[in-house]
């Protein structure tokens, strides 16, 4: 988990490795909003149509992909993290790690379309509620 490696490099004054030179954007989600996306999940289950499901099973169920949908540069969130620690970050620039991409995001189309569900949180203030919750559960 990027954030909880950030959090305790730039707190315990060692750098963080940013990979394709800080050329990435990632769909960051703040855990509230996942959370909701699950039990809403729970709270609205799919009917049982008797229908075999893809892999064999017959037990009602659907999958969703649960995320903030909106893609935010890595730089932006080390800004941000640095921003609410108070502290400024060493990063190490990488080249890209092999098997990874520049870019990603999660389609929430599926949920958002079945459960009405969509993300409240942007980073501005997870990245502060979570920065607090940090300090608190490690004491640092």
């Amino acid at each position: 988990m990027a954030m909880w490696l950030f959090t305790d490099a730039i707190l315990t004054d060692r750098p963080i490795m940013v990979f394709n030179h800080g050329r990435m954007n990632r769909d960051f989600t703040y855990i509230d909003d996942i959370v909701a996306g699950v039990v809403a999940a729970l709270d609205h289950p799919p009917a049982d149509d008797g229908e075999e499901k893809s892999g064999g099973s017959r037990s009602p169920h659907r999958l969703y992909n649960i995320g903030n949908n909106q893609r935010e540069q890595l730089e932006t969130l080390i800004d941000t993290l640095e921003a609410a620690l108070g502290k400024k970050a060493g990063r190490d620039y990488q080249p890209m790690q092999a098997g990874n991409v520049p870019s990603t995001y999660a389609d929430i189309t599926a949920i958002s379309r079945d459960l009405g569900l969509a993300p409240t949180t942007p980073i501005s203030i997870g990245i502060p509620r979570w920065a607090d919750w940090y300090r608190g559960y490690t004491g640092r």
